[in-house]
C-alpha cells in the first residue's frame, strides 16, 4: 500500500513540474530580425543587386501564402503571380500556428538561396530550440506545415530560369563600338547578370513591358544632347567636390551608394568593401514603415512581400534595358575625351549605364510602399547607419525615390536621362504591380503621386 502511495505522490510531483504548453507567440520584431539576418549574410556573400532581389522575394512569398491561407483579410497570390499554384494544406490534425509556420518557411527558403547556409542554420536552430521548449506539439505541427510550403515554393522558384542563366555566356564587350559599355576601374569587372531579363517575372507580363524610351543618341559633338549630359556629369562632380564636407549632393550620393562591388586598392592588395544592395535599402525602409505603424506580423509580411516583388520585377525590367542599350558610362568617356584624371564621387558599378538601376528600383519600391502607407508617410531612414552614414529624413517614399535617383548623377555614375527616365520606368512598373495584385480583402490606400 505504501509503495502505491509513494508512486502516486511521485507522479503528482512529476506532473506538477511539467511546464504547461502555451501558444508560441511570433512577434513582428522576430520577422524583422530574421530578414535582417538574411541581409547580413547576403552582404557577407556579396550577391549582385539583381540576385539579391530574388533572395528577398521568394521567402516573403512563402510566408505570405501561409498567412493568406489562415487570415481571411488576406488573399492568396496563386493565380495572380506568374505560375504560382495554391500551397498544400496542413497534413497534421494538430492545429498549426500560422505565424510560426510562415517564419519557418521564410527561413527555409532563405537558406536555400544564400551561400553561407551554416550562418542562417545556426540562427534558425537557436529559434527552433526556443520554440520546441515552449510548445513541442505546436512547434512540430507548424514546422511540418512550414517546410511543406517551402518545398512547394521551392519547386516553383526553381522553374524561374535562374539556374539556366548561370550557364549562359558572359557578356561580350564590343571594344570597336564607341558608344558601348566598357569595364570601369579599379577592378574592370565583367558586366554582371547580362541574362537577367530572362528570369521569370512575378507580376509584370514580360521583361520588356516597361521598355523606356531610348537614351539620347551617342554623339561627342559639343552641341548634341548626349554630350551636354556627359559634360553635366563632369561639371557637377567638380562643383560639388569643391564644397568638400559641406556638400549635400555628396551626402546624398554616399547615402544611396548601395554598391556591393566597391573595391579598395592598397599597392598590390585589393579587397571589397561590403555594403547592402539598393533593394536591401528599400527592404530596410519597409521595416522602418512597419515599425513606425506598429504593424502586426501578418501586415508586415504583406509589406515585405509586395515591396520585394516590385523590386524584383524592377530589376528584371531595368536589366532588360541595360543590356539592350548597352550604353557606355560617363567615367569612361570623361577620362578618354575630357580629363584622364577625373574620378566620380562613387565607384562605377560593373554593368551598362541606361537606365539607372537605383532609379528604377526606387520608383517601384516607393510606389508599392505608398500604396500601403499613403503618399505623405514621413520617416527617418537609418538604414545606412551600420555603414557610418547619418540618418536622413524624408516626407514621403516618393521624395526618397527622387533623391535616390538624382544621387546617382551626383555620384558621377549616371547621365540625367538615366535617372529621370529610370525613376519613371520604376513608378510605371510599380503602379502596374499594385493594380494587378489583390492582396487584401479590404481596400488599400492607392494614391501614388
Amino acid at each position: 500500500m505504501m509503495k502505491k502511495i509513494n508512486l502516486l505522490v511521485l507522479l503528482m510531483v512529476l506532473g506538477s513540474c511539467q511546464k504547461k504548453e502555451e501558444p508560441i507567440l511570433i512577434s513582428p520584431d522576430l520577422l524583422h530580425q530574421s530578414i535582417d539576418k538574411v541581409t547580413e549574410i547576403m552582404i557577407h556573400d556579396i550577391f549582385s543587386p539583381p540576385v539579391a532581389s530574388r533572395i528577398f522575394a521568394y521567402p516573403n512569398i512563402a510566408a505570405y501564402e501561409i498567412i493568406s491561407a489562415n487570415n481571411d483579410q488576406y488573399k492568396s497570390l496563386a493565380g495572380q503571380v506568374t505560375d504560382l499554384t495554391p500551397i498544400p494544406s496542413p497534413k497534421s490534425t494538430t492545429p498549426i500556428n500560422p505565424q510560426l509556420a510562415a517564419l519557418i518557411a521564410h527561413l527555409d527558403i532563405s537558406r536555400r538561396l544564400i551561400f553561407s547556409e551554416e550562418k542562417l542554420t545556426v540562427f534558425r536552430d537557436s529559434l527552433y530550440t526556443i520554440w520546441s521548449s515552449q510548445n513541442p506539439t505546436e512547434f512540430e505541427a507548424s514546422k511540418e506545415y512550414g517546410l511543406s510550403v517551402a518545398e512547394h515554393i521551392s519547386a516553383w522558384m526553381n522553374a524561374d530560369n535562374y539556374k539556366q542563366t548561370r550557364t549562359m555566356p558572359k557578356f561580350t564587350v564590343m571594344s570597336n563600338e564607341e558608344a558601348r559599355w566598357q569595364p570601369t576601374p579599379p577592378s574592370y569587372m565583367d558586366g554582371i547578370e547580362p541574362h537577367w531579363s530572362k528570369i521569370r517575372p512575378f507580376v509584370i507580363d514580360s521583361a520588356a513591358q516597361f521598355k523606356p524610351v531610348p537614351p539620347p543618341a551617342f554623339s561627342m559633338e559639343k552641341n548634341s544632347p548626349f554630350y551636354k549630359e556627359l559634360k553635366e556629369v563632369y561639371d557637377i562632380r567638380n562643383e560639388i567636390t569643391r564644397k568638400g564636407d559641406s556638400s549635400e549632393e555628396i551626402a546624398m550620393a554616399k547615402f544611396w551608394d548601395c554598391n556591393p562591388y566597391v573595391s579598395v586598392t592598397y599597392g598590390h592588395l585589393m579587397f571589397a568593401t561590403k555594403k547592402i544592395t539598393p533593394g536591401a535599402h528599400w527592404i530596410g525602409i519597409a521595416k522602418i514603415a512597419c515599425k513606425k505603424t506598429s504593424s502586426d506580423f501578418d501586415k508586415s509580411v504583406l509589406v515585405y512581400t509586395k515591396t520585394s516583388m516590385a523590386i524584383a520585377d524592377a530589376f528584371i525590367s531595368c536589366w532588360d534595358e541595360k543590356y539592350r542599350s548597352n550604353l557606355i558610362r560617363p567615367e569612361t568617356l570623361i577620362n578618354q575625351y575630357i580629363d584622364e584624371n577625373w574620378k566620380p564621387v562613387l565607384q562605377t558599378p560593373p554593368f551598362p549605364e541606361y537606365t539607372s538601376g537605383h532609379s528604377v528600383v526606387s520608383g517601384a519600391a516607393s510606389t508599392a510602399l505608398t500604396s500601403i502607407f499613403g503618399a505623405d508617410f514621413a520617416f527617418d531612414d537609418d538604414t545606412e547607419t551600420p555603414y557610418g552614414l547619418p540618418i536622413r529624413k524624408f516626407p514621403s517614399f516618393a521624395k526618397a525615390a527622387d533623391e535616390a535617383a538624382i544621387s546617382r548623377m551626383y555620384g558621377g555614375i549616371h547621365y540625367r536621362s538615366a535617372v529621370e527616365v529610370g525613376v519613371k520606368q520604376g513608378r510605371d512598373l510599380g503602379k502596374f504591380v499594385i493594380a494587378n495584385l489583390n492582396m487584401k480583402q479590404e481596400s488599400q490606400v492607392v494614391r501614388t503621386e
